[in-house]
């Protein structure tokens, strides 16, 4: 049985996971469409860009978030300025960072989905009239629904235990912030915490094992039903 605080942890890291797979799936789908299906100057810088989050440190990502979306940063500041809305040291702060480092993961699993699709049925819709937005909407965005299925599961599930950039940019704030990742840490350094903490720990391994299992599940399945 959870204690009210592990039950609130529990709760809030799957909604700040939620959260940030919605924040993501637009964005992910236009950028992995323009990877893949568009040539352009800095194309290739563009890349190793939208890939960072893979490389750098999830604190150094999270600094950076906080120099950008801070109060005083130059987006956070005009947010907050002209809606009132602070994202640093949020909940929705937390949704952002952990966003932003599952983003490259959505990205890559759309890409893969795309780089499958059969460019002659595009072609073949092209030639009765459809349009580009047609086209997309009918033919390549059917298609490619397997893997934007398993990109969002699978970053869905890696949200669930981001913790570096969380902490630098929301901060570890009890019912605000602090997440299944937060609290075990938290535990951790807190007298005879060792029981919360692998509790919480094995709630984190089943919770991400659950996910990986479910985004190749349901992957395979669209992929049956798409004939493919």
């Amino acid at each position: 049985m959870l204690a009210p605080e592990e039950s609130a942890a529990l709760l809030l890291s799957l909604s700040v996971a939620a959260r940030s797979v919605l924040i993501n799936l637009p964005f992910a789908i236009g950028v992995a469409w323009l990877l893949t299906r568009r040539q352009f100057v800095g194309r290739t810088l563009f890349d190793a860009f939208v890939h960072l989050p893979l490389v750098l440190p999830p604190v150094v990502v999270g600094y950076l978030l906080l120099v950008v979306f801070g109060v005083r940063g130059p987006l956070g500041g005009w947010l907050y300025d002209t809606f009132g809305i602070q994202l640093a040291f949020s909940t929705a702060g937390a949704a952002l960072a952990t966003a932003v480092m599952s983003f490259p993961l959505v990205v890559r699993s759309i890409r893969i989905a795309l780089d499958g699709v059969d460019r002659g049925l595009e072609d073949a819709a092209r030639t009765l009239g459809a349009g580009p937005l047609d086209r997309f909407f009918s033919i390549t965005l059917p298609l490619i629904a397997p893997g934007i299925l398993a990109g969002a599961v699978t970053a869905f599930a890696a949200g669930l235990g981001e913790f570096g950039a969380v902490i630098t940019f929301a901060s570890n704030i009890p019912g605000e912030t602090r997440t299944l990742p937060l609290a075990l840490y938290t535990a951790l350094q807190t007298p005879d915490g060792d029981a919360v903490a692998a509790r919480l720990a094995l709630i984190s391994f089943s919770l991400g094992l659950a996910g990986l299992l479910v985004s190749e599940l349901l992957a395979r399945r669209l992929r049956a039903r798409l004939g493919r």
